[in-house]
């Protein structure tokens, strides 16, 4: 049963359904795709201002630079790393908790869906509605809420704005930020959206970006056809042999996606690349993935067509822990005693959960509201959901905080 405090912070939440709704429409209307730095440094200054008059010690966490091999066509090399967001509670009590999420969306900023709209009184699409800015406004009232009671768990936000293109940028400060709150006893917490039931995912596969890049000779495909070496073709049948990675009963694919090739059909390709991904189970099936894309690969000094393989591993498999589990069964108790029923569920999807669990923090990754749809332009979110997951979550902060 709740005791008075978490009752009061219950109702507290649920006065402020119509300002969580105000501050949804606001946030999804200012675009903030991976990489559209103008549309981030504005929210980012909204959400930056909401916690420091929380009081929250601030910083800026400057971005590591990615692989260059890993710019796909169409997508600019030259953009400089964005920079995370941390935030830490002041005089904190009990357990620590990691909480994070992002800023970025995958919407185009100067596409056709840009704002909030209601289907209904309960349901609204929007871009980044439900991944995630309806999270961020759950976890920025949480904290108002629990700050306005007087109840002050010891947290730490850490908000990035590269989470859609795999963390690249911003890795390595999330690890670091885990590792800390291992080291003190902590759990974590990432506010991307519940499944579409509202379960909490308790596993996620791995993931893992990679190019194959074939070289061969130019020739004119008319006059001297037989003295090229078609870098394309040679990609063909690498991609085929790529394919026949995919194992879906031991949760392994294999997919690629871009490619880029010859300027015009009357030239043999001296170049070719594919990009793709590939998602596992495990480290041992992460391995069987990587060792099966570089027997691709070719002597540097071999006949032409030659290949060569890059691999970027970065989002390790997730995997139910007792820890999780328990933390987990925590979070469906509140839920049940806010007449919610909390399902748990497994995604092929990744996030930065990932990353915090690999460093061995216990952490629940769906903390955000309900909603579906997702990266689509009829994404959407459950308005109904933000009061109790609010609620859900300020009453786990602050059972955190009374822990010894």
């Amino acid at each position: 049963m709740f005791d008075a405090v978490e009752r009061r912070l219950v109702d507290a939440l649920a006065s402020r359904r119509n300002a969580m709704e105000r501050d949804l429409a606001e946030w999804v209307a200012i675009p903030t795709c991976s990489g559209h730095e103008e549309g981030l440094a504005r929210f980012r200054k909204i959400v930056r201002a909401r916690l420091e008059a929380l009081g929250a010690e601030m910083s800026e966490i400057a971005g590591d630079p990615k692989p260059a091999w890993i710019v796909q066509p169409g997508q600019r090399g030259d953009a400089p790393p964005p920079v995370a967001l941390r935030a830490v509670a002041r005089e904190g009590l009990g357990r620590a908790v990691l909480l994070t999420g992002h800023l970025d969306t995958v919407h185009d900023p100067f596409g056709s869906f840009k704002e909030l709209t209601h289907l209904s009184a309960s349901r609204a699409e929007g871009p980044g509605a439900i991944d995630m800015k309806g999270g961020l406004v759950v976890l920025i009232h949480t904290l108002e809420v629990l700050a306005e009671a007087g109840v002050r768990p010891a947290w730490t936000v850490l908000l990035n704005s590269d989470e859609e293109t795999g963390s690249l940028h911003s890795q390595h400060a999330i690890r670091a930020e885990a590792r800390a709150c291992v080291a003190a006893g902590g759990l974590g917490l990432a506010m991307e959206p519940a499944l579409p039931d509202g379960s909490l995912v308790l596993e996620r596969l791995g993931s893992a970006t990679f190019r194959i890049e074939c070289e061969g000779r130019a020739a004119h495909a008319g006059r001297d056809f037989a003295q090229g070496v078609s870098a394309v073709n040679a990609l063909a049948t690498k991609i085929l042999d790529a394919a026949k990675l995919v194992d879906l009963d031991a949760g392994t694919v294999v997919n690629i996606g871009p490619l880029e090739g010859a300027k015009a059909t009357n030239i043999v390709a001296d170049r070719a690349r594919a990009w793709g991904n590939a998602r596992f189970r495990d480290a041992a099936r992460e391995e069987l993935v990587k060792q099966g894309l570089f027997a691709l690969t070719t002597a540097p000094d071999a006949a032409l067509p030659r290949t060569r393989v890059e691999y970027e591993s970065n989002r390790p498999a997730k995997p139910e822990t007792a820890a999780v589990r328990a933390l987990a069964e925590e979070v469906r108790a509140i839920g049940a005693e806010l007449g919610q029923s909390v399902g748990f569920g497994k995604s092929g999807g990744v996030s930065d959960g990932n990353l915090m669990q690999a460093e061995g923090l216990p952490t629940i990754d769906t903390m955000g509201p309900i909603g579906g749809n997702l990266h689509r332009t009829d994404e959407y979110i459950d308005l109904d959901s933000l009061v109790p997951r609010a609620a859900t979550l300020a009453i786990l902060l602050a059972r955190q905080a009374r822990v010894p």
